[in-house]
């Protein structure tokens, strides 16, 4: 049995304490703020409640998997798991609408030739086609195996396939998700709708790698789910499945060194000048946070993935309206960008600050647990801003665009909370708030995430500014990969 210190008690690290503690460890997770679940956190208020993290789940068989691994036990009967549909509204620069069904292709084809015209619908299923063919080509290096040695391979090589145009008796080989938009799609709607699901993870489909198609096909092929009273009661599930199995929680709690000896972790000391023994340190934390704390100890040497810079944070205004959430309202409305260049100069180019008309989610859940009662609506806006960003005026410009997505929105506001990149920045250390995104292929290795391991021996990275990056499923692989690269050693290669 080893000792184990897990710096953090975000998903990702709760997920590997779980499983580290089921093989027989004695496990302990320290963390410096006061509760857990890094990012998903919990805002109440006058008897309403918001997500002040993600609100909807991807890939709910992550955590389904955790919980049948660590308790032989349906994920279901922990939370309340409710499959949204349809999976999105999106209303579009020029006020076209439409509607998406969840985790139906054919669904989605069908909704798109309505909305848009054919063959709007025929192009984004054979699009999907393609994009599955990356994900297919990609799935297991990127999230089920801890990342290759030779992980260049990786980096060089682009898995979205090349799309043959008779007229040019050539293929052409798109190179970025726009190319991939402008070239196949063909309609500004359409590759706002693809965009928007780079965007949506801090990503400038300008210069994400043509493979992050990968992400919307996730979501029409796996559909998105909610969890009844918020993702926030998944982190309290995680939670007591750790503390059924004996891991310890020291909240308020702050590591300030990782101890080494010979090349070896050999404990952590905390803020109090507290020395805690341990043969395995896990670190969920940011790289600003984890440099701090580990040093030189952290360092993975000469051939490390390149480093990520200019991540974007997120800006939320949490609303809270009188009156009853119409029947037949999407869960889901992405109001798009009017400009889209403009929004992502904003985000991309050096901008002083966010667009004044950004892409704006609007989150309308139907659950009676998040209002005090019958007669109100909990409503969650949010858009991608720099990091660092001051809310300010900013707030408004979100309230602006909503509108368009809740009439008579202003008239029905009761009160309204902000959540700017500094409140993210003190739930989850990361500077200036910023929020990591998925791994992808491609693009010369600038959107991999360093490896699990360090090279210094016992000390490990989980959570989402680590291989397989971020995102609430990324998180629960990153979990499962360091618990098995601890129980197994450095030839585990996932699972099978």
């Amino acid at each position: 049995m080893a000792r184990i210190a897990v710096i953090g008690a975000g998903m990702g690290a709760m997920a590997a304490a779980a499983r580290l503690a089921v093989a027989g460890h004695r496990v302990a997770v320290y963390e410096r703020n006061g509760t857990y679940g890094g990012a998903v956190g919990r805002l109440e208020r006058d008897g309403f409640a918001f997500d002040t993290g993600p609100g909807l789940l991807p890939l709910p068989a992550v955590w389904r998997d955790l919980f049948v691994k660590t308790g032989k036990e349906p994920l279901e009967d922990r939370v309340g798991l409710v499959q949204v549909d349809p999976s999105s509204a999106h209303l579009f620069a020029d006020g076209t609408r439409a509607v998406l069904p969840n985790a139906s292709r054919a669904g989605v084809v069908d909704a798109l030739d309505e909305a848009l015209g054919a063959p709007a619908g025929q192009r984004w299923g054979d699009l999907l086609v393609r994009a599955r063919e990356a994900w297919d080509r990609t799935r297991r290096p990127l999230l089920e195996e801890p990342l290759w040695p030779n992980w260049r391979v990786l980096a060089e090589r682009e898995p979205y396939p090349a799309v043959p145009h008779k007229r040019l008796l050539r293929t052409r080989r798109a190179t970025t998700l726009a190319e991939v938009g402008a070239w196949e799609l063909r309609d500004d709607r359409l590759a706002a709708l693809l965009e928007g699901h780079a965007l949506a993870h801090g990503l400038d489909p300008r210069t994400a790698p043509a493979n992050a198609a990968v992400l919307a096909y996730m979501e029409y092929a796996f559909g998105l789910w909610y969890v009844r009273g918020g993702l926030r009661e998944l982190a309290r599930a995680v939670h007591e499945r750790c503390l059924a199995r004996r891991v310890e929680f020291r909240f308020g709690c702050e590591v300030t060194r990782v101890l080494t000896d010979d090349g070896r972790v050999t404990g952590v000391e905390t803020a109090d000048g507290t020395v805690a023994e341990a043969d395995f340190v896990i670190a969920g934390v940011p790289p600003g946070v984890l440099e701090s704390v580990a040093g030189e100890a952290v360092r993975r040497g000469g051939d490390e993935v390149p480093a990520r810079s200019g991540t974007p944070s997120r800006l939320t205004v949490h609303l809270a309206l009188r009156g009853d959430r119409p029947e037949g309202t999407a869960h889901r409305t992405v109001v798009h960008a009017p400009d889209r260049a403009a929004e992502l100069d904003a985000l991309f180019g050096g901008g002083r600050g966010p667009c004044a008309a950004p892409t704006v989610t609007v989150l309308r859940p139907d659950d009676p647990e998040l209002v005090p009662g019958p007669g109100f609506e909990a409503v969650t806006l949010s858009a991608v801003v720099p990091a660092g960003t001051d809310a300010g005026g900013h707030a408004g410009s979100l309230l602006d665009v909503a509108e368009r997505a809740v009439p008579r929105l202003r008239d029905r506001l009761l009160w309204h909370e902000v959540r700017a990149p500094a409140d993210v920045a003190a739930a989850t250390g990361a500077a200036g708030g910023a929020v990591p995104a998925p791994a992808l292929a491609a693009s010369a290795g600038r959107l991999l995430h360093p490896a699990n391991g360090t090279r210094t021996r016992g000390l490990f990275t989980v959570g989402g500014w680590s291989h397989p990056g971020g995102g609430l499923p990324h998180a629960g692989m990153s979990g499962a990969l360091v618990a098995g690269l601890v129980v197994e050693g450095p030839d585990f290669r996932g699972s099978q």
